[in-house]
């Protein structure tokens, strides 16, 4: 798969959350944003989610246009801040509800998931009592349960423990060699650079600087 993003802004009550951005971003990569809060990061991430149209320039996929061709990616997997699930439920009936809706993947194969995260699958616990950790846990495992094309994860490691950052560098990792084609934010640039292809600095909506951590990046 290929994204082209073309000469795409976006204006939000008056501001500019996206100026003149042009990429071009292929499957087995990662590609990292990194700025200041507030620096158009998410609202980019957003875009390409189709969650917001552009209000000039275009964004395609394999040259099916994004709102004109098609309303959204058609197989991605997002976690954008806050991970969101039904309190009264516990992990793997909140991610069973998710995956019902395409019904493209089975239940071993959601507790696998689950169980990549770093959570029990058998776990009765209601979401409402889990931790934060165990809460962003659930939202990556969301995001890659049924091994989409396009992965977009805001923050992966907001509250976790080193060991969550590690096992989220892992599957990230994994998701670029089975040929996902990742797009992440990090607050950490050590972490970001370790895992991405490319890293985009975002300024005012646009970007500023590209870092090229692999050089096989394109290639695959």
């Amino acid at each position: 798969m290929t994204i082209t993003i073309k000469n795409v802004s976006k204006k939000l009550r008056g501001n500019l959350v996206a100026d003149n951005v042009n990429l071009t971003l292929e499957s087995g990569n990662v590609y990292g944003l990194c700025g200041y809060n507030g620096c158009g990061k998410t609202m980019l991430m957003r875009l390409i989610a189709g969650l917001i149209i552009p209000t000039e320039g275009e964004i395609s996929f394999d040259g099916k246009i994004l709102g004109k061709d098609i309303d959204f990616p058609e197989s991605m997997g997002i976690l954008i801040e806050n991970p969101a699930f039904l309190g009264g439920l516990n992990g793997f009936d909140n991610l069973k509800m998710l995956a019902s809706i395409k019904g493209s993947v089975t239940d071993d194969a959601v507790k696998s998931t689950i169980s990549r995260v770093g959570l029990d699958p058998e776990d009765k616990k209601k979401y409402r009592k889990f931790s934060l950790g165990m809460k962003q846990r659930l939202g990556i495992a969301s995001a890659i349960m049924e091994a989409p094309d396009l992965i977009i994860l805001d923050e992966p490691t907001n509250a976790l423990d080193s060991d969550g950052v590690k096992l989220t560098q892992k599957l990230i990792a994994e998701e670029r060699e089975r040929g996902a084609l990742v797009i992440m934010t990090c607050h950490d640039r050590e972490i970001l650079e370790a895992a991405c292809d490319v890293v985009y600095t975002i300024e005012h909506g646009k970007i500023t600087d590209e870092k090229v951590m692999k050089e096989e990046v394109g290639t695959e």
